[in-house]
């Protein structure tokens, strides 16, 4: 049964949670966070070897990476909800749980068709777990910690940003007991099975007092439109895009219609719809999750054809391509730091506009080298490129979760940071489907050429497509706010400043995802009882809770 906390408001947030405990639970919470991330980027690496083992299609490939993302999407919002209703704790372990399990089945599926399945279950299993990540964190520590052990989650998630292609790399060149690409997967056991161990001892159990109610009606439909779309483009080129694929993608855009129709229906009838839509109302929200869906896209577009150039095209094996990655992810990472602490508070937009223009000029800067060197291009001719394309990503993911929720209400400042945590895994799914027109239509419109060649060609093709996102992204940056805020104007609740110190000291939710940003920049809202949202307050299932609200099971 509930308790209340046994400590006064302030001096712990968590009775039971002390000292040495709550570090512990910390290293448990922020492996799962850096498990999570490291199988989202692992995979791509992998790719040639899983195709030789399994004869995997193009379009299986596809769906091993994309159906990770979208599972993880589109149930990241009840995934959160569900922890504010049954248990942080109870949802994380059992994420955990079914993570590993789901990473024993990708250890050893039998064929592409159980691999994807697998990775399926995975992704909906980080989708109970992560949510949890920093609703933990923040009930677990003091607001006055809260500061330094966010710093390190920022510092996590830089590091499995740079480790999860080198863990990849490593682990499939090296063969271990001749099992090629399995153990990136394998290798989750011991860890999943030690994080359940430590985390029945030492994490707390902690609940939303007033948690919103699930919305599963939404999340089908939801599910159901996406698939409409991403089905078809992804499967489409292997079957000779038949008649049926254009009329499925034409026809999401009603079943949207109609997920738009039942959310407004929800929100009246209990308040708590999966998507908070007056959201969409604001400009700089609108605008702010177009930047996040198209990066996303661009992402998931650019890092499976890169790989698969670096191997199938130059004839890199695993490390070396792994390895040729290194200067982007440190780059990223650099520039994400400066962009939050230093830039964006004295040049506010600026700076995320730049980091398109310096991104756009490192694809340029590739395509130019891919061209001129095709099949002999090296890893140092890469480096100037990389280093530019890291850098201007950096610039832009890290600021602009805090720039795009900056005029969002308080009430729906939770929900809003779902929202926009989900659209970027989105985004992802939809780039890795659009690699079917953009990379791998060029591969089958040249049979007869030099396979190696081709690949590299496919590659430049793609980079286009991306240097063309890029050119979106900064134009749908104008209608982001010119400066950054200033500490004496408000600040939705939940939200830190841009120098990613938390911001109030209310509960966190577990709903609103994972940031994947190299430096967070807020703190996630709680449940709220009255609003309706996908990942906190309103939307995400929680709201901003007093101190002296919280409550915790023991």
């Amino acid at each position: 049964m509930p308790t209340p906390p046994t400590t006064a408001p302030g001096a712990s947030d968590t009775a039971g949670a002390t000292g040495r405990r709550r570090w512990i639970a910390l290293a448990v919470v922020l492996t799962a966070a850096f498990m999570d991330l490291v199988d989202a980027t692992i995979v791509n690496i992998a790719v040639p070897s899983i195709q030789r083992d399994t004869g995997a299609s193009f379009g299986a490939v596809q769906w091993i990476t994309a159906g990770y993302a979208l599972a993880f999407a589109v149930g990241l919002i009840t995934g959160g909800r569900l922890g504010d209703i049954h248990g942080r704790r109870r949802l994380f372990l059992l994420g955990m749980g079914g993570f590993t399990v789901a990473s024993a089945l990708c250890g050893i599926a039998a064929d592409p068709g159980m691999l994807i399945a697998a990775r399926v279950l995975q992704g909906a299993m980080a989708a109970l777990m992560v949510p949890q990540v920093l609703a933990i964190i923040h009930v677990t520590f003091p607001a006055h910690e809260r500061g330094k052990v966010f710093g390190m989650f920022g510092a996590v998630i830089g590091l499995g940003a740079v480790c999860g292609p080198l863990i990849g790399a490593l682990l499939t060149q090296w063969d271990i007991l001749g099992l090629q690409w399995r153990p990136i997967f394998l290798i989750n056991l011991p860890v999943g099975i030690a994080g359940i161990v430590l985390g029945r001892r030492f994490i707390a159990e902690s609940r939303a007092p007033k948690a919103l109610r699930l919305d599963l009606g939404g999340m089908v439909l939801a599910a159901l439109a996406l698939l409409m779309v991403l089905y078809p483009l992804t499967q489409g080129r292997e079957m000779g895009w038949p008649a049926w694929g254009f009329v499925t993608m034409a026809a999401s855009p009603l079943v949207f219609a109609v997920f738009v129709r039942y959310e407004r229906a929800k929100a009246r009838k209990d308040g708590s719809p999966l998507v908070e839509l007056s959201l969409f109302k604001l400009r700089t929200f609108v605008a702010g999750a177009g930047v996040q869906l198209t990066f996303g896209a661009l992402s998931g577009l650019f890092f499976l054809v890169w790989t698969l150039c670096m191997q199938l095209g130059l004839g890199w094996s695993p490390l070396r391509s792994g390895l040729t990655g290194v200067p982007f992810s440190v780059a990223c990472s650099a520039a994400a730091g400066v962009s939050v602490q230093k830039l964006v508070p004295r040049f506010g937009r600026k700076v995320m506009q730049a980091g398109a223009l310096i991104m756009l000029c490192g694809v340029l800067l590739y395509i130019a080298g891919a061209t001129r060197y095709g099949t002999e291009l090296t890893s140092w001719q890469m480096v100037p490129a990389l280093l530019l394309m890291g850098g201007g990503m950096g610039l832009i993911v890290a600021p602009i979760t805090d720039a795009a929720l900056s005029e969002v209400p308080s009430e729906h400042s939770g929900s809003a940071s779902g929202v926009f945590n989900t659209t970027s895994q989105l985004g992802m799914a939809f780039g890795l489907g659009l690699s079917s027109v953009a990379f791998f239509g060029v591969l089958d419109g040249a049979a007869g050429r030099d396979p190696r060649a081709t690949v590299v060609d496919a590659t430049v093709t793609s980079l286009w497509w991306v240097a063309g996102g890029l050119v979106v992204i900064f134009l749908l940056l104008f209608l982001m706010p010119g400066k950054a805020r200033t500490d004496g104007e408000p600040r939705a609740a939940g939200e830190s400043g841009v120098t990613g110190e938390p911001g109030v000291a209310g509960e966190t939710g577990a709903g609103d995802g994972a940031d994947r940003s190299a430096v967070p920049e807020r703190e996630p809202a709680s449940s709220s009882a009255s609003s309706s949202a996908p990942l906190s307050s309103s939307e995400g299932g929680r709201r901003t809770t007093p101190d002296s609200e919280r409550t915790l099971v023991h």
